[in-house]
């Protein structure tokens, strides 16, 4: 098995330092089962390996589309931060405005949780009327509450987005109702789900939760995957008539994770079939398979002015891939990517990088890389040859 490593220079440039690792691999692709391809009716999709953040299945990944009600997801995410750090409680009240209520509320015939106007709700029965009854009255009640206005929240909901990797998405109302500026992809809107259901255990049981009740109300969750019997326990859907019907979830079986997105199907019942479809696909797919041991060099990363010219690179423990069972000997694609140059002092267990593993089948893993050893700074000569080195690089045209 070959593997292309390479460095990154800067943020967007590539070089190939071009190095042959069969000698480190655990064990032959070839030992892995046989499965089978796929593909989809979706807009976008993605299934992602939820413990890893492997991507196992991507079409049209990186494409802006509206979200709809999945934008909710977000409006959950800071009011949940808002609660962890203490700046609000489940018992917080706050109060159904006018706004709020002719906008998602009874008098918009939407989904609407149907508090009435100028009535008190608590953060708990609003995050349960958001994520159970995808109530946008409960969202733009959440948004006002927290933020003030509707659009100080969008605002906000984006710079969050920023703050927890997600670099394309954009915000413009906290409930997801049509504006050509709430836009996600299919890749951001599982990163929201994962970072979710890592960072806040404690609340990710509402998404599992399939009946609320409120006032004279009885609500059932609307997540289609959760009466399937395939481990659902999360998280929500969407529909505008410019998105299509969209659905994000997320699976356990075995003890393993799985989060599916779909977006721009055609009715509710293609987005179910699609997502189980992806699903079941997945879990027989694809297997864990282990790269390097633990303390296993992987590769090294270039240091300007250090006392040496490379660090050497390693995981933290064995580096275990999710990779597809066939076909039985797979090319794979392995980059060392970094932004460099690198300059010391580094010391041992910084994060430098990551070593990205394609497959044949576009599948993606991302391991974090962290250097092996101490490396200082080099004397006034060797940092002096080192930056001559570096400008003269930079002019080399590829």
């Amino acid at each position: 098995m070959l593997f292309s490593l390479r460095r990154r220079v800067g943020n967007d440039l590539l070089l190939p330092l071009m190095l042959l690792l069969t000698a480190v691999v655990a064990a032959p692709l070839s030992a892995l089962a046989q499965g089978g391809g796929f593909t989809t009716r979706a807009k976008a999709a993605v299934l992602m390996d939820g413990d890893t953040g492997a991507i196992m299945y991507q079409s049209n990944a990186d494409e802006l589309l509206p979200p709809a009600s999945i934008s909710k997801l977000m409006t959950a995410a800071v009011t949940f931060r808002a609660l962890k750090e203490g700046r609000i409680k489940p018992t917080t009240e706050f109060t159904m405005s006018e706004h709020a209520w002719r906008t998602g509320g009874a008098p918009s015939r939407t989904s609407s949780m149907f508090v009435p106007i100028n009535t008190p709700a608590t953060i708990d029965d609003l995050l349960k009327g958001l994520i159970i009854q995808s109530g946008n009255d409960a969202a733009i009640c959440l948004a006002e509450g927290l933020g003030g206005t509707e659009d100080q929240f969008a605002k906000r909901m984006t710079v969050e987005a920023r703050r927890i990797g997600l670099t394309k998405s954009t915000f413009a109302n906290p409930s997801g109702l049509y504006d050509p500026a709430q836009l996600m992809t299919a890749r951001e809107i599982a990163l929201l789900a994962r970072y979710i259901i890592k960072e806040y255990p404690e609340y990710y049981p509402i998404f599992s939760q399939k009946l609320f009740e409120y006032r004279k109300h009885k609500f059932y969750n609307r997540n289609p995957l959760l009466p399937l019997e395939i481990g659902a326990d999360g998280l929500k859907t969407g529909m505008v008539k410019e998105s299509g019907y969209n659905l994000v979830g997320s699976t356990v079986q075995g003890g393993k994770r799985l989060i599916v997105v779909v977006m721009g199907l055609a009715t509710e019942n293609e987005r179910t079939a699609e997502a189980k479809r992806l699903l079941d696909w997945g879990y027989r797919s694809f297997a864990p398979f282990k790269l390097f041991n633990a303390g296993e060099t992987v590769g090294s990363a270039r240091v300007w002015g250090g006392e040496r010219f490379f660090v050497p690179l390693t995981g933290n423990g064995p580096i275990t891939v999710i990779l597809p069972r066939v076909p039985e000997n797979p090319r794979l694609k392995a980059e060392i990517v970094y932004d460099g140059p690198l300059k010391p002092p580094i010391k041992k267990g910084d994060k430098v990088g990551v070593l990205r593993v394609t497959s044949q089948s576009n599948s993606v893993n991302e391991v974090p890389l962290y250097a092996a050893e101490d490396v200082e700074a080099g004397g006034l000569m060797r940092r002096g040859l080192d930056s001559l080195a570096h400008m003269a690089l930079s002019w080399v045209p590829l």
